[in-house]
């Protein structure tokens, strides 16, 4: 059994970590922070066997090389670092190209890990997909995504759709805590989904509890998240009325997703 906890840095960012059952070597995706991860190390009694990281930005990989330079000192041993090989990452030592290798077998977990290239919050962004659990970083949040630094709407789109074609039970862990302000655009576009509501006051709670709202699910997101469903009826209609009622009528989902976040890009 894989176990994924997460690890508070900075304001919002989530660092998970996977640990098969009882092993006490273990991975942590999106280290952007050294000394929130060695300090669970130490306090759980851990050692870390690899980093994964999903694309090049600081709050994604500015733990690398503290992470890399104290299991060098306390074990001798190079530690594993995974990563997209077309971004520019300093420290990764496992580069991976999706569109040569789809799949990895790491030590200590027991499920193979899928490798997905959804390019579009950066221009070599990847996730991985292991026992069901996604870790996508920034491309796709809790009624939300990222924005489009350096990839394309169409990119984004067709990274989304990729990721929007997982079973339903897929666990969602991106890697930062966005639901709440993501919900309050997702009812302003999306203004009669019953499901969206119900969601908001279930986060909401959470919030207010201090419990995350993280991992979501795939079958959550599609009910849910206005990027996932741009031909929505409603979602059309709210796009036309803020953007002056522009002509949707013949409108594709890209079109409509495009347009949906340059309007959440100023919201």
């Amino acid at each position: 059994m894989l176990t994924i906890t997460a690890i508070n840095a900075f304001n919002d960012n989530y660092i998970w970590v996977l640990r098969q059952d009882s092993q006490q070597a273990v991975y942590v995706v999106d280290p952007g922070d050294a000394n929130v991860v060695l300090d669970y190390l130490h306090a759980q009694r851990l050692s870390l066997a690899g980093i994964l990281i999903t694309h090049h930005h600081r709050d994604h990989t500015g733990g690398i090389a503290d992470l890399t330079a104290h299991v060098k000192q306390t074990t001798g041993h190079d530690l594993a670092v995974y990563g997209p090989q077309s971004e520019d990452i300093q420290g990764i030592n496992q580069p991976i190209e999706p569109t040569l290798s789809d799949t990895l077998t790491l030590p200590f977990i027991d499920a193979p890990v899928r490798i997905l290239s959804v390019p579009g919050h950066t221009a070599g962004h990847i996730a991985y997909l292991v026992d069901e659990a996604l870790f996508c970083g920034d491309t796709l949040f809790s009624a939300g995504c990222g924005r489009l630094f350096e990839g394309t709407p169409r990119q984004m789109w067709q990274s989304l759709s990729l990721l929007a074609a997982l079973p339903d039970e897929t666990r969602v862990y991106c890697a930062h805590e966005y639901t709440l302000s993501n919900l309050k655009f997702a009812q302003t576009a999306d203004t009669d989904n019953e499901a969206l509501n119900v969601y908001v006051e279930q986060a909401s709670t959470l919030r207010a509890q201090g419990k995350a709202t993280i991992p979501s699910t795939i079958g959550l997101e599609r009910a849910i998240n206005p990027f996932l469903r741009p031909l929505s009826p409603t979602i059309v209609s709210s796009i036309k009325n803020h953007f002056c009622d522009q002509d949707l009528t013949k409108a594709d989902e890209l079109t409509c997703f495009t347009l949906l976040r340059q309007w959440k890009d100023i919201f």
